[in-house]
């Protein structure tokens, strides 16, 4: 007995699982409960709350800062950084350069 073969490919579990992307309902159900943490320990406001733990706490405030901001500085096309390095040689006593 020969088995016809097979047609097409085996996608095997392809495209069974969250969009790409999307948040796991875990994940988005601790964002959501840490968020509502902080804005209580605001008083209702998370500014408030984030703006006492940058005075009370800088360092992991700002480790935190460092996660948000974004990984690159782009500058203004029209007005470029210059970077310039000048080599002088000075005669001792010269102080003038």
């Amino acid at each position: 007995m020969s088995e016809e073969p097979k047609v097409g490919k085996n996608t095997g579990n392809r495209g069974k699982g969250r969009p790409k992307g999307s948040l796991n309902k875990q994940t988005a159900l601790l964002k959501d409960a840490i968020l509502k943490a902080a804005e209580q320990a605001g008083e209702g406001d998370i500014v408030t709350y984030l703006t006492q733990q940058a005075r009370l706490n800088p360092g992991p405030f700002m480790s935190l800062l460092g996660k948000v901001l974004p990984m690159q500085v782009a500058g203004d096309p029209d007005s470029p950084i210059v970077h310039v390095i000048e080599r002088r040689i000075v005669r001792p006593g010269d102080r003038h350069g």
